[in-house]
């Protein structure tokens, strides 16, 4: 089999295997290999594209972006991609020409915030990122399938290969600022964004419980083994709020994000409440009708 899906090559085939190298495949895992990409939209995107380069792909270009901004966090399901929705409306109305990189690959909900149905186009040499309605560029991998219900069953080698070529093959315009939506943990996809795109620094994301600290502690030590700054921290569900008598209830527990900003040297703290309208936007696709926003200073921080 000679032929690999976006960022699947010969030279990365097996990498990311935590046992070491992945042993090679027998013909028989092969063809179930190549069976199960061929149903995959981003593989019919790509051979649609007949006038391609001599190495059957894309043309690669290196975007020109401004600032790349990663958020990330240590366990999934803390409010990341809420937070990386937001701060790309806030940069946008900022007046900042502004893309979202949707690295979750295996979880993408960045088109579900925005509200975006309509798939990617591709030319002959690149992939055209889709325009929210107020002007915000984006590239998701929900963007190329079909159906958006369908999972993404893929090793870490072809996801780490498609997140490198949304920034390489993707023809993004000039921007002042990038966010990239990256999946949790610390794994191969994380390790890809960091060495293949220039990021200046990182939001994490994370809420009140105790056992949460240890798991920021890991993307921490990860930004800085890496020499990427860490920019703010997001406790999201850090209260709630009594609509009746204003009075803040901690229920996922006490608050941590202060000490865990100052044990780490992280330079702004946001707390989000549990806030249904906000939820409610970000499930309506929304999240560009924002009235209010508990990043602003956040983002302030980020721009200065």
């Amino acid at each position: 089999m000679n032929e690999y899906p976006i960022g699947f090559t010969d030279d990365n085939r097996g990498s990311g295997n935590q046992g070491g190298e992945m042993p090679e495949m027998t013909p028989e895992q092969e063809a179930a290999l190549e069976a199960a990409l061929e149903r995959t939209e981003i593989r019919k995107v790509e051979e649609s594209t007949a006038q391609q380069s001599d190495q059957g792909g894309f043309v690669s270009r290196i975007p020109k972006v401004g600032k790349v901004i990663g958020i990330m966090s240590g366990k999934g399901g803390v409010g990341k991609s809420m937070v990386t929705s937001t701060l790309a409306v806030l940069a946008a109305r900022y007046g900042l020409r502004t893309g979202i990189l949707d690295a979750d690959i295996t979880g993408p909900s960045i088109p579900m915030a925005f509200g975006i149905t309509e798939k990617a186009e591709a030319t002959e040499t690149a992939l055209i990122p889709v325009t929210t309605s107020t002007g915000i560029e984006m590239m998701s991998i929900n963007l190329l399938i079909e159906d958006a219900s369908e999972p993404v069953i893929w090793r870490g080698p072809v996801i780490a290969g498609a997140v490198e070529q949304f920034w390489k093959d993707v023809d993004w315009s000039d921007l002042d600022v990038m966010f990239v939506d990256m999946p949790p943990g610390t794994g191969d996809v994380p390790l890809t964004v960091f060495q293949s795109l220039p990021v200046d620094g990182v939001v994490i994301v994370t809420s009140p419980q105790e056992l949460v600290e240890m798991i920021v502690s890991k993307a921490v030590i990860m930004t800085r083994k890496m020499n990427i700054p860490v920019l703010g921290l997001v406790e999201n569900m850090s209260y709630f709020e009594c609509p009746d008598c204003h009075k803040r209830h901690e229920i996922f527990g006490r608050s941590r994000a202060e000490e865990m900003a100052a044990k780490y040297g992280i330079p702004a703290v946001a707390k989000l409440p549990i806030d249904t309208s906000l939820a409610e936007l970000c499930d309506s696709g929304r999240i560009e009708a924002l009235t209010h926003s508990y990043l602003d200073e956040l983002f302030r921080s980020i721009v200065d």
